[in-house]
This record gives structure tokens, sequence and C-alpha cells, in this order.
């Protein structure tokens, strides 16, 4: 028997829109465009695995679900999971690998929630989908200096699995809509959310588009976060002024990107690839970042955190079984990437419209 995860998360996206534009007229725009949108993701024509991914979500199984912890940095369901359903759910979200941003865990339950008509010895382990990404640290790095998310609207760009999405619902958020257009992660999105059901009252949405799609300056948002992204667009000053369009008056952007040591006139633009991906155009240092973030219109610019990502946040697993970051360094100096720029450094940087 095939679920309906899709369609009712779908519906209650469209509600959550509905609502918001009774109160913000400029929400009345998107609902115009979710139509579109939610049918594109799932053209053949523009996604030739689309159907397989949605076939998967379908026919994942109904468990009995005790609690879902959205605050545990594994993001866990516990579920009642037999032998057969954890089979089941196995293969079908190895048809949606790789996956990358996580954790997640499905099955396992608290000790005075076993049915008595089930023995604890029946109950099959957990399914933990070890991601290539340790997400749970760079929400570590991230959570201690954000503004309070309670009761706020979040919009998290190019924000994959939604992972961290699950996170900002889980620290209260009001309303948290991801946008990514990769048509694996929407789906991904609804694996999970499948599980998850109405454990968050439906405060977490996934729109999968760029935030180029978007209608501008909707200033729907209390907090907006990109995270990932900045060093992916040929224009950063246009996501800048993209994501400030999106941000109420005294908003909150929250932006995390790759940077490089220097002052404020160094920026890095790699000749063809930067760490063997294609897309990368533009490494400031923190200094000229936030001269960036400046000259776009923001106030209060402060840079809360620097890290070198490691090989343990990011590596192979059983769930991402592609080259991961430890195949992108040099062999020989773990500080510079194959093509010899410096190894990948993140800084977080925190402002207000």
């Amino acid at each position: 028997m095939l679920n309906d995860t899709i369609t009712h998360a779908e519906r209650e996206l469209y509600l959550t829109l509905l609502e918001l534009a009774q109160q913000q007229p400029s929400a009345y725009e998107w609902l115009t465009r979710l139509p579109t949108w939610l049918n594109d993701i799932k053209d053949k024509a523009n996604y030739a695995h689309a159907p397989a991914y949605q076939a998967s979500v379908a026919r994942l199984p109904e468990l009995t679900v005790n609690n879902v912890d959205l605050n545990s940095d594994v993001l866990t369901i516990e579920a009642n999971l037999s032998e057969s359903q954890r089979k089941q759910t196995m293969a079908l979200l190895k048809q949606l690998m790789p996956w990358r941003k996580g954790p997640f865990q499905i099955g396992g339950q608290l000790e005075n929630q076993i049915d008595s008509d089930q023995n604890e010895d029946e109950q099959a382990a957990p399914i933990l989908i070890d991601t290539e990404w340790h997400s749970d640290w760079k929400w570590q790095r991230v959570a201690p200096h954000l503004g309070n998310l309670k009761g706020r609207r979040v919009l998290d760009v190019g924000g994959g699995s939604g992972y961290h999405g699950w996170r900002m619902a889980g620290a209260g958020a009001d309303t948290v809509i991801i946008i990514d257009p990769s048509c694996l992660f929407y789906h991904q999105f609804m694996a999970i959310r499948h599980f998850v059901g109405a454990a968050d009252s439906y405060k977490t949405h996934y729109i999968p588009v760029p935030l180029e799609a978007l209608p501008e300056h909707s200033q729907l948002f209390d907090t907006v976060f990109s995270m990932g992204v900045l060093y992916h667009r040929q224009s950063p000053f246009e996501h800048l002024q993209q994501l400030k369009g999106q941000l109420v008056k005294g908003g909150e952007l929250v932006l995390e990107t790759l940077v490089i040591e220097g002052d404020a006139n160094t920026v890095l633009v790699p000749h063809d690839r930067y760490a063997q991906m294609n897309n990368v155009y533009f490494l400031p240092s923190v200094a000229a970042l936030i001269g960036w973030l400046e000259k776009a219109g923001f106030s209060e610019v402060r840079c809360v955190d620097v890290a070198v990502t490691s090989i343990e946040e990011q590596r192979k697993t059983e769930w991402m079984t592609y080259h991961s970051l430890a195949d992108f360094l040099d062999p020989n100096d773990s500080s510079k990437t194959l093509e010899g720029y410096p190894a990948p450094m993140r800084a977080t940087l925190i402002a207000k419209r």
C-alpha cells in the first residue's frame, strides 16, 4: 500500500502560505507560483529520476512512532521497527543515495514505551543514516550565536536534505521553509517527513527551487540562513541582495561560506577547480566578506566562527560512497587542495538587515 506523504506535506505547505498571505500580502505571489514549483520537480522531462524517487518515498512503511527528537545531534525518530520493516526501509532509503546532510536515525524506542505484545528482543536495530557531512557539527558551531528562533519565520537557503531545517524547527521556529532545487534532496526530505509525521506540527516545509526563483523583496522572514551556498554563486553580491530581500527589516542573516586567510582586499578566484569542485567562484577573506555584507546594506556584521573542515566532518560513508574531502586534498599536505589552494575553511557571519 502506498502512502500519501508527499501530497500531504505539499498540502500543509499550501495552507501555511495561505495563512501567511492573509497577514503578509507578498506571500500571495508565492502561492501563485507554488503549483509550478511543485509540478516541475516531479516532471521526468526535467529530472529523469523523479518518478523513481517518488516511488521510493511512497513505498516507505507506516511505523508506530513513539517520539521524534528534533534537538538531538542525530535527528532521531524513535519507532517500533520489525526486521522486515527495517529491510524494506533500508532498501528504499538507499535508493535515495547519496545522503550528504544529516545524520538521521529511524527506529529504537524508549524503554518504557516498548509494546507489551512485542519483546525488546524482537525489535530490529535502528537505521542510522550516516551522511557524508556531520551537519550536527556545523549546527553546534552556529546555534550558540543565533538570535532566539522561537516564534520566528525562517528561510533555509540551499538546505539540502533538510537536516538544519529540522533543527531550526526543534529550536522553536514558528515556520521553517527550506529551499533547494535538487530533486534528490527534495525526496530525501520527504522520506524523513514520512517518519516525522505531524511531530513538528507541520512547521517545516520544503520548496524545491533556488533562491533566485523566489519573488523578490518578499520580506517575509525574521531569519534567513545561507550555509554553503555563496561560493557556488557567480555573482555573490546578487546573492546577498536576494537574501536581504527575503528578510524583514531588522531581520537576521546567518551566512556560512568558504573563506581564506587575508586582509580586506583578499579574494581567491580558483582558475579551474577548487577541491575538485568546478562550481566554486569566489573565496573571500573574513575581512573582505564583512565588507561585502556592509556594501550590500547589512549592519551589525560580525564573524562568530571560523573552522577548517576536517576529514572527520566530511567523509565517505555507507550512505555516500563517492569521493569525499580526503580525496580532494593533497595527499602529501592536507593543508592544501589537490589544486594547491588552501584547504577548505568555513566562516559563519551574522548580520542584520
